[in-house]
């Protein structure tokens, strides 16, 4: 049953990302965001500043996730409403 629900969730995204402009400007960011983490990730010492920045960039990006996953949610029951959700 699980499995049934990921797939319906790949196919729901997949769907979104043909279709929302502002679904694929969050995919984007939310990439974006995790690439610069990975690359701090690969430093052996990070400085404050860099520890702050790593902070600030995964509470970014986990914001940025459950933006993505409510509008997967909302187009999956139906609800729509891709243009103001993507907005807040």
């Amino acid at each position: 049953m699980a499995d049934a629900q990921l797939s319906r969730g790949d196919e729901v995204k997949s769907q979104l990302l043909e279709v929302s402009e502002p679904f694929r400007q969050l995919v984007t960011e939310h990439q974006a965001l995790d690439d610069r983490i990975r690359q701090l990730a690969t430093l052996s010492f990070l400085t404050d500043q860099q520890q702050y920045e790593e902070a600030s960039l995964k509470k970014k990006k986990l914001a940025i996730k459950d933006r993505i996953e409510a509008l997967v949610r909302s187009h999956r029951t139906g609800l729509g409403g891709l243009a103001t959700s993507a907005g807040q």
